[in-house]
């Protein structure tokens, strides 16, 4: 399939509105409807690559588009997901878009093209993937979608770069408890998604919010800030805060209130 290198004035609609510049390389056609990213951990477990998936599948069959990254794990169950629901899906590419990476991901690739997707990049063709291409890409992946779902990640994940980019970006970032990553994010005010119905909230532009705990007392509030700040033992917990045993035991039980 021919590539086309699209620059300023030649942008979907989407990227129009944010004074898009950089060019882009795609393969396909880029969606200018209903769009959703959804990303995640590489390591993922398979119970988040299912979730992925099932979300995905479902956003597809009510005529959202989904946009992800390629990688391992999260995103591949995704676009895997959107393909299983009959939609199309975006694969935005840390390589050139003749280099498809990871090559086990190559067929997935393919077929998200020949079903009306697209395959994007903002490097030359011929360009290998590094680290960095990885960073890089991410802001393309908020850019292309309406909101941004993280359905596991580490504190210190590329999904979470994508989430900063999607706010700076005025993406609706949401998250599914449970990892640290994402736990932060909801600790920082993203929406929660727990079901296919939440991200289909979500795609409607309704967003589900985390419950608001105003009524915390001072030592529960200080095991909160540290959870959303990535400690997931209790002894990690009392290392951040300086409370005892006891009192983050008696804390922890309060908090399961606002999950």
């Amino acid at each position: 399939m021919t590539t086309v290198v699209l620059t300023s004035g030649a942008f979907p609609a989407r990227l129009a509105a944010l004074s898009w510049k950089p060019e882009l390389y795609v393969r396909g056609a880029l969606c200018d409807g209903p769009a959703v990213a959804i990303v995640g951990a590489r390591a993922a477990t398979t119970v988040a690559m299912k979730r992925a998936h099932a979300i995905a599948r479902h956003l597809a069959e009510h005529g959202v588009h989904i946009v992800s990254g390629g990688a391992l794990g999260i995103d591949g169950a995704a676009h895997r997901g959107a393909l299983a629901g009959g939609g199309t899906t975006t694969v935005v590419l840390g390589s050139g878009v003749d280099v498809l990476y990871p090559e086990r991901h190559a067929p997935v690739f393919e077929e998200a093209l020949a079903k009306g997707g697209a395959i994007v990049s903002m490097l030359p063709a011929g360009t290998q993937p590094r680290r960095h291409t990885f960073l890089a890409r991410n802001p393309l992946i908020a850019a292309l979608a309406d909101s941004v779902i993280v359905v596991e990640a580490d504190v210190r994940s590329g999904s979470l770069a994508t989430a900063r980019a999607a706010n700076k970006l005025g993406r609706i970032v949401a998250a599914w408890p449970g990892s640290r990553g994402c736990d932060r994010l909801l600790g920082q005010g993203a929406a929660i998604v727990e079901s296919i119905h939440d991200a289909a909230l979500l795609a409607a532009g309704t967003p589900r919010m985390p419950k608001p705990i105003t009524d915390l007392t001072p030592d529960a509030a200080r095991v909160r800030d540290a959870i959303a700040n990535g400690a997931t033992s209790v002894d990690a917990i009392m290392r951040h805060t300086g409370l005892p045993l006891r009192a983050v035991l008696r804390v922890l039980p309060t908090l399961e209130r606002y999950s």
